[in-house]
């Protein structure tokens, strides 16, 4: 199960938690990091991102920003707390390596194409993570993930990590079969124990099935315009739908607030925020986020025991395709 992704982020197995939003508490990131895992924390939003690097476990973590706004203020202070392993996402990662690489630090850029994996490598990047059109949440390629990861592998000559539609072991198999050095997974840790989402929302995970999820060009848009996306198919979608899929400003229960968060604030349909514990209110009509490999996913458990079967079970599969030899 060791590989160079191993030996580059010294973690004992070839699995990343992705940075699932406000999921990815630093509770989670720890769990899987202690594991023997890379845990991950979604800190483009955080008002404190230094603190929570300071809460993690002394084993590796990494910390995740999206391009999509400038991140140089954030990002200096999250080297100045300690983190040095940096996921970024969304954008062109060229003026943020060096400053990394200054710190110490290993830089990781999720891409959707084989040419963009050599741009990014051009440009310095350690690590490339090649996310398939399977995967949830915000999907910035439009690739499936067996081709991209082949393409990309063939393309550049630093560790790839496959993401998108992986949900055991067998899945993290195949992707270091087709020549990553790794997997990422979101989708499956959403279902654990230490992720603070609604129970409504992880019902409906525990649920569903790999038919499921819909692929949507801009709909849960507040909060992040423009930025396709997976999710599962609820009432918001489905009311969207039979009005014509209509652009925004036309779209049924525009402006409405169907939810609210523990201050008090208001959730509004197609907002693209994450439902957590705290939420109340309509939360199926919110954005549930999901790959999808949600299909293979029926089970709430801790991030410990997740890790840990999905390395048991990748080397299960392993072993079966060395028997097929």
């Amino acid at each position: 199960m060791r590989t160079t992704l191993c030996e580059l982020l010294e973690i004992e197995h070839p699995i990343v938690q992705a940075p699932i939003g406000s999921a990815a508490t630093p509770g989670l990131a720890a769990a899987v990091s202690e594991a023997g895992a890379l845990g991950m924390l979604a800190l483009t939003w955080s008002a404190d991102p230094g603190s929570q690097v300071r809460e993690l476990t002394s084993r590796p973590c990494g910390v995740n920003l999206v391009l999509e706004w400038d991140q140089h203020e954030r990002l200096d202070a999250l080297l100045e707390a300690g983190a040095r392993i940096v996921s970024l996402t969304w954008g062109n990662p060229d003026e943020y390596v060096e400053q990394i690489h200054d710190a110490g630090g290993l830089v990781l850029h999720t891409i959707g194409s084989a040419e963009e994996a050599r741009r990014a490598v051009g440009a310095g990047v350690d690590v490339v993570v090649a996310q398939g059109w399977e995967a949830g949440g915000h999907v910035w390629g439009g690739v499936a993930t067996l081709p991209l990861v082949a393409a990309v592998v063939d393309a550049v000559d630093v560790p790839v990590i496959a993401a998108g539609g992986i949900g055991d072991g067998r899945g993290i198999a195949a992707a270091l079969a087709l020549g990553a050095s790794g997997a990422w997974l979101g989708t499956r840790f959403l279902l654990a124990e230490e992720a603070p989402i609604h129970e409504e929302y992880r019902r409906r995970l525990v649920g569903a099935d790999e038919r499921d999820t819909v692929w949507l060009p801009d709909l849960f848009d507040r909060g992040w315009e423009q930025a396709p996306h997976r999710a599962l198919h609820n009432s918001t979608v489905v009311a969207w739908e039979a009005a014509g899929r209509p652009a925004f400003g036309g779209r049924p229960g525009e402006g409405e607030i169907v939810a609210h968060r523990a201050d008090g604030s208001g959730v509004v349909r197609y907002s693209s925020a994450l439902p957590l514990t705290s939420y109340r209110g309509d939360v199926e009509a919110l954005s549930l986020w999901a790959g999808q490999s949600v299909g293979l996913i029926h089970d709430v458990a801790p991030a410990a025991e997740i890790v840990q079967q999905l390395a048991a079970e990748c080397d299960a599969a392993i072993r079966r395709l060395a028997t097929l030899a």
